[in-house]
């Protein structure tokens, strides 16, 4: 097995890492679109789920779980923000933080749904691989 083999499959971040890494890139990623276009656009929802497939890369074998569980986690996390800040951004401005939040999360779900199943491949690839 080559080196570089072994190095994609043990990975290298924690997933406390992964985690901070995850979050500051989603906000980031919401910043910037909100600059260009003032909403969440196609550009978050891509951003997202190459972000997905990039934690499950980088994240060590013995932290698969977090990182399982983690694009769920990180959208509702984004979108709750996002509900509390401005509420337009993601849904109508008089919307309440629930229905923003739900707003979000079915108009971004193509998104979540392929991030989810990027992430799961890959991590049930690696764990393949690892063995």
């Amino acid at each position: 097995m080559s080196q570089s083999s072994l190095t994609w499959a043990r990975g290298r971040e924690s997933g406390r890492h992964a985690v901070a890494l995850g979050l500051a890139v989603a906000l980031t990623v919401v910043v910037v679109d909100l600059l260009l276009v003032g909403r969440l656009s196609l550009f978050f929802d891509l951003s997202f789920v190459a972000l997905c497939l990039g934690l499950a890369f980088v994240v060590r074998l013995d932290d698969f779980f977090t990182v399982g569980v983690l694009p769920p986690l990180i959208m509702v996390a984004v979108f709750t923000l996002l509900a509390l800040v401005s509420p337009g951004t993601i849904a109508h401005p008089g919307d309440g933080l629930v229905q923003a939040v739900v707003t979000g999360l079915a108009t971004h779900s193509a998104a979540l749904a392929a991030g989810y199943a990027l992430c799961l491949a890959t991590l049930a690839v690696r764990q393949r691989q690892a063995r």
